[in-house]
């Protein structure tokens, strides 16, 4: 049951062939698949790309363009903005991720929820950016989570309840 290894050029001759019909027509249903599609870079007129990301509460419009590699979040620095490294580095993983480290600079506005929230949404902002920027890097940015937004939010508080789930003590006498 030994398989043979065709190359890409054998598949392709064999799915000419399968597409003739009788008659010598081309058939409809496997044309469609020898082409490539290839998508456009979506870039402004200033030479930069959006992208917006959300987490829990937060949410960031993020733009990217070619450069040094800084960061501007609400106005301010990344290390004054996110002063714990943890959260320096979720935010820059993307461009550790797709070897782009130091090659763009970030503009960002954020708000809403919390520090480990807004670096979440920086994260997913920067990823989209990037993808528009270079659609030729969303596998590997799609294979490392960050294209997908964390979808898990703050459970409800509920009636007779402390907090979503804990109960208030109970007293005996």
């Amino acid at each position: 049951m030994a398989e043979e290894r065709t190359s890409l050029a054998d598949l392709k001759d064999a799915l000419a062939g399968a597409q003739t019909d009788g008659d010598g027509d081309a058939g409809d249903g496997i044309a469609g698949l020898t082409e490539v599609i290839f998508v456009e870079p979506t870039i402004d007129e200033h030479g930069r790309s959006y992208g917006t990301g959300r987490r829990k509460d937060a949410v960031a419009r993020v733009w990217i363009k070619p450069g040094a590699g800084k960061f501007s979040v609400n106005g301010r620095t990344l290390d004054h903005y996110f002063a714990r490294p943890t959260l320096r580095q979720i935010i820059v993983q993307p461009f550790n991720t797709t070897n782009r480290m130091d090659q763009f600079d970030v503009f960002c506005t954020v708000s809403g929820g919390g520090l480990s929230g807004q670096a979440g949404a920086v994260r997913h902002g920067i990823s989209r950016a990037l993808v528009n920027f270079e659609p030729g890097l969303r596998p590997a940015l799609k294979h490392a989570g960050f294209m997908t937004r964390d979808s898990r939010v703050v459970e409800r508080k509920k009636y007779g309840k402390a907090k979503a789930r804990r109960s208030f003590q109970f007293s005996k006498r």
